[in-house]
């Protein structure tokens, strides 16, 4: 499954209403270490067809950004049935995230 860029117009369907679990990547363009990130997270796209992944810039989408009050980026945040069932925060291994993946699909 190819990754989806969210937005503050999109965030509710595509993550909260979603049937299967959601990874988003929160990230910005000027943060190095989420140049990092986003890589890994993009090849997961690839791989997990279980879930869906979705990567929301918090610069252009501040409002989704407040509402799950990331302070530091890049954060991931697993969702389930409408609920953060996970976050991570930093610069996150593709095995870890396969893993955590892994348990809730």
């Amino acid at each position: 499954m190819s990754e989806i860029i969210l937005t503050d117009a999109n965030f509710d369907a595509e993550v909260l209403k979603s049937a299967t679990p959601v990874l988003v990547d929160f990230w910005a363009p000027w943060c190095g270490p989420c140049q990092v990130q986003g890589p890994i997270v993009e090849g997961l796209a690839g791989e997990m067809s279980s879930v869906k992944i979705g990567k929301l810039n918090v610069d252009e989408n501040p409002a989704i950004a407040q509402r799950y009050n990331i302070m530091s980026i890049p954060t991931l945040m697993i969702f389930k049935g409408g609920q953060v069932a996970e976050q991570l925060v930093g610069v996150t291994q593709k095995a870890k995230l396969k893993e955590k993946l892994s348990a809730l699909s």
